[in-house]
């Protein structure tokens, strides 16, 4: 904290508007004041490595940059910028005056039930919910511009840095912990360098969110929101797309939603089709724990002796969560099969966050790529044209072509599909190609099982119904030589059992 005193400004805030009551929430760049309907939100008078709020002027540019920056992802919350002022008789008002003291950005005031970490604390979070935010999120990303100032290495090469000094501030952690722990990074960041660089080429490096965790996006008129992004650092919110992404991934499975963390990423993929990036998600991940264990760390230095002890865990558990994520773990394709009813999607959405690095596996679903290529929402319904044999032939090529490519980089896959025909089962062997172990299972159930499940299907990407499953139940799926598993259970017990399988097809 810089020795300019805001004590002033605080108390000047406290009394706003002849309120009762003022709630107070401090971060360690912010202050927010909660006074009737409204919220203002005030810069604390810091200079750390990374942020320069240490003048009256700095803030007032900083809250500017806000309002104009989120009124973009959440439309109708900031209202826009106080000036505090002192005037004449040495009192504060707002705009109004001789002299700059500080600025607040104006918000609607609304119930912190709706931010998604309380949220996700009190188990409100829902598989739809986050499909809508992963939507939300690739359509900002869409939305952002690109940036091109420097190679998508060099620019995550800044991030290292910034955390390298971040870290140098606390005492937290051992200087040989954090040697190790720096390297480790920047060896990572040496085999990924390529792709990151080509990425920034392709247009991937763009002005984005730069913050987005679950607190920072909260529900507003039944529409999840992004608000409170960075402003007061372009370089650091000037990032590739997918490491943007991370720090909500990095949240979900910090706070023990590994389901939710594969979810987003594998509906965010499906909206960007983004799947070369898909192998740089745990690096990303890493990263973004690493920032929030330097952010708590430095926390420490000026907290009570109270808080110390809390925040040296929180701090350390991150860190650690950091340590685990930038060791990849091997690569494993796991395909499954069935007829319609059988269960192959749960079973795939269960399975996907428990093998591979963080977030899990890339779901490669045939009924998702078939409604991207006929560019329609994947709940939405299809006619017989889109599934003549023809087109069918195109999405099993095309769920082979993306396996293949994440497989070969390192990632992990589910593949999703019928598969009751040969040469389909032949296409999506692409394992022995990229030389990783492979699970091949067919979901056994019968017709009776199979029919009350797809006649009970409400909204689902999936758009077969009886008549196609009666055209399914004709062909002859006993010659199939995957290994077998009775659909007939609960679909965790099925994942279960798939997951301890011997690989091989």
């Amino acid at each position: 904290m810089l020795a300019e005193d805001q004590s002033e400004v605080i108390k000047f805030l406290h009394e706003l508007r002849g309120a009762t009551a003022v709630e107070r929430i401090e971060t360690h760049i912010s202050y927010v004041f909660l006074v009737g309907d409204r919220a203002f939100k005030m810069k604390r008078a810091v200079k750390l490595p990374y942020v320069d709020f240490s003048t009256p002027g700095l803030r007032l540019a900083a809250c500017e940059k806000e309002v104009a920056l989120n009124a973009v992802t959440a439309p109708g919350l900031y209202l826009g910028v106080r000036k505090i002022m002192r005037g004449k008789n040495g009192r504060l008002g707002f705009d109004d005056g001789d002299e700059l003291i500080d600025a607040a950005v104006e918000m609607v005031r609304f119930n912190q039930d709706v931010l998604f970490d309380r949220m996700a604390v009190d188990g409100r979070l829902t598989a739809e919910l986050m499909t809508r935010a992963a939507r939300t999120i690739a359509r900002f990303h869409r939305g952002s511009p690109t940036v091109h100032q420097g190679s998508g290495s060099v620019n995550i090469a800044g991030v290292l840095r910034i955390n390298a000094a971040g870290f140098a501030t606390s005492r937290v952690f051992g200087a040989d912990e954090l040697e190790d722990f720096n390297r480790a990074f920047e060896n990572r960041l040496t085999a990924h360098a390529s792709l990151l660089d080509a990425r920034e080429v392709a247009g991937k490096v763009r002005r984005c969110h730069g913050d987005l965790h679950l607190r920072n996006i909260c529900m507003i008129n039944h529409e999840p929101r992004l608000f409170d992004c960075i402003e007061f650092n372009d370089q650091i919110a000037t990032v590739d797309t997918l490491y943007d992404l991370a720090f909500l991934l990095m949240d979900l499975w910090h706070r023990g939603f590994p389901e939710f963390a594969n979810l987003v990423a594998n509906r965010y993929l499906d909206e960007t089709d983004d799947d070369e990036g898909f192998v740089l998600l745990p690096y990303f991940m890493a990263i973004r724990a690493a920032v929030r264990a330097h952010v708590i760390a430095t926390q420490v230095e000026e907290s009570s002796a109270a808080a110390t002890d809390k925040l040296v865990a929180e701090a350390r558990s991150y860190f650690d969560l950091a340590r685990s994520l930038i060791v990849m773990k091997p690569a494993r394709l796991i395909v499954i099969g069935g007829l319609s009813g059988s269960g192959k999607t749960t079973v795939a959405e269960i399975l996907a966050p428990q093998f591979g690095s963080p977030p899990g596996a890339r779901i490669v679903e045939s009924d998702r790529i078939r409604k991207a290529m006929h560019g329609v929402q994947a709940e939405e319904r299809l006619g017989p044209a889109a599934y003549r044999p023809e087109v069918s032939e195109k999405v099993y090529g095309e769920m082979a072509r993306r396996t293949l490519a994440i497989l070969r980089v390192g990632g992990s896959v589910v593949a999703d599909a019928v598969f009751d025909r040969e040469a389909n089962r032949a296409r999506i062997a692409v394992a022995r190609e990229a030389g990783v172990p492979c699970t091949a299972v067919w979901l056994d159930a019968k017709a009776s099982l199979l029919r009350r499940r797809v006649a009970s299907r409400t909204v689902s990407p999936s758009d077969a119904d009886l008549e196609v499953l009666a055209r399914q139940l004709v062909a002859d799926t006993n010659g199939i030589t995957w290994q077998r598993v009775d659909a007939d259970r609960d679909a965790h017990e099925i994942a279960r059992v798939i997951l301890e399988l011997q690989c091989g097809s």
